[in-house]
């Protein structure tokens, strides 16, 4: 049997290990992809440090990676719409039985040299998007799409706001832009995510600690406040100063995630303003994906500078430290088997 190389993460003892494993075998209505490049995503750094658990992983072990692009190696039995060569991305994560698995949480990822897929979880790639964008879009890109056309239901002109400039909200400030909000407000502690934010197209970015916030974004809405706020944080004061700045019926969009108690500080203004707050998690890849591949293909999105940086399948460590520790503000770091 053919061997590969796989970071493995052990859940009960929060051990990553770069391991030799079995090369999966693909079985009826499965695909192999041989892995091109695979992200490395804030929530793997939760998995390894305890935060998140798999809920629905059989076993104790898990390959990680849930941001993956490849060319598929091999098709199983019966697998007619894939053939060997086409370049690919991976969805996310997979329904069986009306459940929704994630990749490299619920069962394996794509840190490895190859990855399955059921024959239907997974998108072809344009020879125009490179592996490291492609990769990157099912989670980083797809996930602030959903929360801003779906959950947000953001429409053009709305004045929006964006709470945390990172691996996700920096892309929602593009994807903001691209569907015509105005004025798009990005609210980062980091002034290298500021920067970032306004060069990806926000109007104005703001320090959550300045004073005057309020008044600065009363400014740019004419008073009005905003339609939608987004936060990607997962911070309850990120929350209640969303909350502070929404305009009536306005709605906030919590997207990060947090087992932290959210608190409406004036109940009686809320429901006043007839304001709502909604949960939101990942994206529908069989739209999302398409949609944003189009767009990338139309020439309308560009993610080049989202890719901070390139290490091989072996140093998968040092790339979730870097994550961790923000070491040089990596938005997305990409791991290349």
């Amino acid at each position: 049997m053919e061997q590969m190389l796989a970071a493995r993460l052990h859940v009960p003892s929060r051990t990553l290990r770069i391991e030799e494993v079995p090369r999966p075998v693909p079985g009826p209505g499965q695909v192999l992809v041989k892995v091109e490049a695979a992200g490395v995503c804030l929530s793997d750094v939760h998995l390894i440090d305890g935060t998140l658990t798999p809920l629905l992983l059989s076993g104790d072990t898990v390959t990680l990676g849930h941001e993956v692009s490849g060319t598929v190696a091999e098709t199983g039995p019966g697998t007619t719409r894939w053939t060997p060569g086409q370049r690919v991305v991976l969805y996310a994560g997979e329904v069986r039985d009306g459940v929704t698995y994630t990749r490299g949480v619920d069962y394996d990822g794509g840190w490895a040299e190859y990855a399955l897929s059921a024959e239907d979880a997974l998108i072809a790639l344009p020879d125009s998007v490179p592996f490291d964008q492609g990769a990157i879009i099912p989670d980083a890109v797809s996930t602030p799409w959903g929360a801003i056309t779906v959950t947000g239901a953001v429409r053009p002109a709305e004045a929006v706001g964006v709470w945390g400039a990172g691996g996700l909200g920096v892309h929602a400030v593009q994807l903001l832009r691209a569907v015509g909000a105005c004025p798009v407000v990005a609210v980062d502690p980091n002034p290298i995510a500021r920067e970032r934010a306004l060069a990806q197209g926000a109007d104005l970015a703001l320090d959550p600690a300045d004073p005057a916030l309020r008044e600065r974004i009363g400014q740019v809405t004419g008073g009005a406040g905003l339609a939608a706020a987004f936060d990607f944080a997962g911070v309850p004061a990120v929350r209640e100063q969303a909350l502070s700045v929404l305009a009536p019926k306005g709605r906030l969009v919590l997207v990060g995630l947090t087992d932290q108690p959210l608190t409406v500080a004036d109940g009686t203004r809320f429901s006043y303003l007839q304001q709502r707050i909604l949960g939101h998690y990942g994206s529908d890849m069989p739209v999302a994906l398409p949609q944003l591949l189009a767009l990338l293909r139309g020439g309308r999105l560009d993610f080049s500078a989202s890719i901070s940086g390139e290490l091989p399948l072996s140093r998968a460590a040092e790339a979730v430290e870097r994550l961790e520790n923000k070491t040089g503000d990596p938005i997305r770091l990409i791991l290349r088997p």
